[in-house]
């Protein structure tokens, strides 16, 4: 019967220590891989350094989520994209609201904020911001190979109008033409 005491807890224990989740909620290695170039890309963002994108980014990737509508590809261009971008603002900080992730796909449910440094895509230089975003992208052998990102548009029409004194009486940028023309 003493046997029975001692062997009980200890199969316990070793069937609890066997069951217990050591890999991340079973995440997969390379969906792992994808989630930490995920947030290696953001922390570019947020740094301003794009030294080691390359890391993250595929030398052939395209990013189907430029300012001007246009497909950017190939890692040369995507870098130079960011790089422009991140020059428009300063203080910017990423807030993960929820993450997804598998071998081939992370999805990022974001919150960005931030100030605008310059007079661009509808912002008025500091003018703050703080919107919501999905970012959609597609991996392959650990970096991204396509980025796919979606806003709600009313969000950011709000916080171009507030950027804007008098919005109508501005002359429009094509960003702001293109989102003009969208809500009709």
């Amino acid at each position: 019967m003493k046997k029975l005491l001692i062997a009980m807890p200890v199969a316990l224990c070793i069937g609890l220590v066997s069951c217990s989740d050591k890999g991340g909620g079973g995440m997969s290695d390379a969906a792992k891989k994808n989630l930490d170039a995920m947030h290696g890309v953001q922390k570019c963002f947020e740094t301003k350094d794009f030294s080691k994108i390359g890391d993250y980014i595929a030398a052939d990737a395209v990013d189907h989520t430029s300012m001007s509508g246009k497909d950017v590809k190939g890692l040369d261009s995507i870098k130079a994209e960011m790089t422009r971008m991140a020059g428009m603002s300063e203080g910017d900080k990423t807030e993960i609201i929820k993450e997804l992730a598998d071998d081939e796909y992370v999805m990022s449910f974001c919150r960005y904020t931030g100030t605008s440094k310059t007079d661009e895509g509808g912002m008025k230089a500091g003018a703050k911001f703080d919107m919501m975003a999905v970012e959609i992208v597609k991996f392959k052998d650990g970096k991204a190979i396509e980025h796919r990102s979606m806003a709600d548009m009313a969000e950011m029409m709000k916080m171009m109008a507030s950027a804007n004194a008098k919005p109508m009486d501005q002359p429009m940028t094509d960003t702001a033409k293109k989102m003009d023309a969208m809500k009709k």
